[in-house]
């Protein structure tokens, strides 16, 4: 997929630059603790971009599985290198919204990161998460709070989608739970995020 092609059908979802996505999140492992990925899990890391987060699940769960999704085949060749050596890791290619389709195995937990606000369907990609959670499974979702770009500077500059794009806990709330989710957890992910947790059921 091309770089115009994504940006069509997800919208400000574009992999950041890897300098100031490492001064965003300098500490990966952390998040992924906070949000509460355990040891043994078997996990989706959904829109996983360049594999980012995703080494730091499979560097936390041990005999668990994760697999990184992505619908940009060159995304997914860079997850895979920032993912090697570790175990349990596998791969799928493909569009979010055909997710139940494209994974078979049920999943304990699905995380999204820095991409759900550009989602032109949040209720219908929701609706595939719920599709592959196990019962009482987890979806959870990173965004930046809904704050003015210049209110969130990285090295400098400022960064995150435009505020027009960004959502609040509430806003979240009020497009998965349609989907069969109710809100477990808020964890606050400093300095300019939040994740929202949702059980299933």
């Amino acid at each position: 997929m091309t770089p115009t092609m994504q940006a069509k059908l997800f919208p400000a979802t574009v992999m950041p630059d890897q300098d100031w996505w490492q001064a965003l999140w300098p500490d990966p492992d952390a998040v992924i603790q906070a949000l509460g990925i355990k040891t043994g899990m078997a996990v989706v890391d959904l829109c996983c971009g360049n594999g980012y987060f995703t080494a730091a699940i499979a560097r936390l769960i041990g005999s668990g599985r994760v697999i990184g999704f992505d619908i940009d085949p060159v995304m997914l060749e860079q997850a895979k290198t920032a993912c090697q050596g570790l175990a349990h890791c596998a791969w799928v290619t493909g569009d979010a919204r055909e997710l139940s389709r494209l994974i078979e195995d049920r999943a304990d937990y699905v995380l999204i990161a820095n991409t759900f606000h550009g989602v032109p369907e949040q209720t219908v990609l929701a609706r595939e998460v719920a599709a592959i959670l196990k019962p009482e499974g987890r979806f959870a979702i990173v965004n930046w709070y809904p704050r003015p770009r210049e209110e969130t500077p990285v090295l400098g500059q400022p960064r995150g989608p435009r505020m027009e794009m960004r959502m609040s806990p509430e806003q979240v709330h009020a497009v998965v739970e349609p989907a069969g989710f109710r809100l477990d957890q808020l964890v606050e992910l400093p300095p300019y995020h939040y994740g929202t947790i949702f059980k299933k059921g």
